[in-house]
């Protein structure tokens, strides 16, 4: 029986236990939450601090094939037991250059992908110096996550938001739609895209609401989209995932925003919707497996369930039973046991061939279904 162990015991662990379990693949996790969400789905469950280099090296040496389901993670451990000859997909150098957006901005203009213009900062100062640039994203070069770590400046007003640390200014992009492909590459240098998805972005949190499978665009830019996605796997020779998300803009251009090395929070509707998930699909890249069909069964679309506003405690799921009587309505809960604001709880993925009905099930399942505390 094959072994995979895995780096975050989160939803993400979770999910890909449940494909590893049609494989007869046991899982291991290493995580520093006791009660995380794979604690009672891995095969093998350790806690340990995932920055930590010993906790990381030695975790790893116990198993031939290591992977990761978030990018915070000591990558020189990775590097150290890659060099004794274990497999670590996606490879320790791709993960520490992700880890840092003004390194990944940098791979971006060195190898002619397209992308907003930037300016490296240093602190908040360099920020106030570069008032000209404005509007701009202003983005922690480490550490952001989740919508975190970036903050918009309209106008001079805004700089005392700006970030004293090392980050970047990136252009301020006046976009169409945000979009996302997940493309997956194995050991052989076989690569399949998943169709693009759109993204519709929570206006406070700065994260995922909601999308739509496939993206609700011309067959022309998502064809360009899926080839600047395919061209950035090549580049970096990845293997695993790669989760690309890009602006498309009013002019028709794309422009990659930011990628991540492993499943994503843009392609759980492919559980329900796709020949293949993303995550039986992760699976096959690190196993160097054929990769599998990634066309679209159904249009979709996926909903967030995030923690409610104002609600921070033992999380309470109202409106499960409403929702499960939406036609096409399938819930996903990830088991966590304290709730807070914007936290990610859990998502539904709605099948429909009318795109019209997709929305009038966001809104319901918007409305309906909330963590909340007692």
């Amino acid at each position: 029986m094959k072994k995979v162990a895995v780096l975050g015991g989160g939803q993400l662990g979770r999910m890909l236990i449940r494909s590893a379990i049609d494989f007869n693949i046991d899982v291991a996790i290493l995580d520093p939450n006791p009660e995380a969400p794979c604690q009672k789905l891995a095969t093998e469950f350790e806690v340990g601090d995932l920055l930590d280099f010993d906790t990381v090296y030695n975790f790893g040496k116990k198993h031939d094939l290591i992977t990761i389901e978030i990018e915070s993670v000591n990558t020189k451990a990775l590097q150290k037991l890659a060099d004794e000859g274990k497999k670590v997909y996606p490879q320790a150098h791709i993960i520490e250059m992700i880890q840092d957006k003004r390194i990944q901005k940098q791979f971006y203009k060195e190898n002619n992908i397209p992308t907003a213009d930037f300016i490296l900062t240093d602190n908040a100062a360099e920020v106030a110096a570069n008032v000209d640039f404005l509007p701009a994203v202003n983005k922690l070069g480490k550490g952001g996550y989740d919508g975190k770590g970036v903050q918009i400046l309209r106008t001079k007003e805004d700089l005392p938001k700006a970030f004293d640390g090392l980050g970047l200014l990136e252009e301020l992009v006046d976009f169409d739609k945000e979009i996302s492909v997940i493309v997956a590459r194995n050991e052989k240098g076989e690569i399949s895209a998943f169709p693009s998805v759109e993204l519709v972005f929570h206006p406070e949190a700065n994260l995922v609401e909601y999308l739509f499978a496939p993206a609700q665009i011309d067959e022309a830019l998502a064809q360009k989209a899926e080839e600047i996605a395919i061209g950035l796997t090549q580049k970096l020779e990845v293997v695993g995932l790669l989760a690309v998300e890009m602006f498309v803009t009013k002019d028709g251009q794309i422009l990659v925003n930011e990628i991540a090395p492993r499943t994503h929070n843009s392609g759980h509707q492919s559980i329900e919707s796709n020949m293949t998930s993303q995550f039986e699909q992760q699976l096959r890249a690190i196993l160097n497996w054929p990769l599998g069909d990634t066309s679209l069964i159904i249009p979709s679309a996926m909903v967030n369930l995030l923690g409610e506003e104002g609600h921070t405690g033992e999380a309470v799921c109202a409106g499960l039973e409403e929702t499960m009587d939406i036609s096409g309505a399938h819930i996903h809960l990830y088991g966590k046991k304290i709730t807070k604001p914007y936290r990610k709880m859990g998502h539904v993925t709605i099948r429909d061939q009318d795109v019209e009905r997709l929305k009038q099930k966001i809104d319901q399942i918007k409305a309906t279904l909330k963590f909340v505390t007692a």
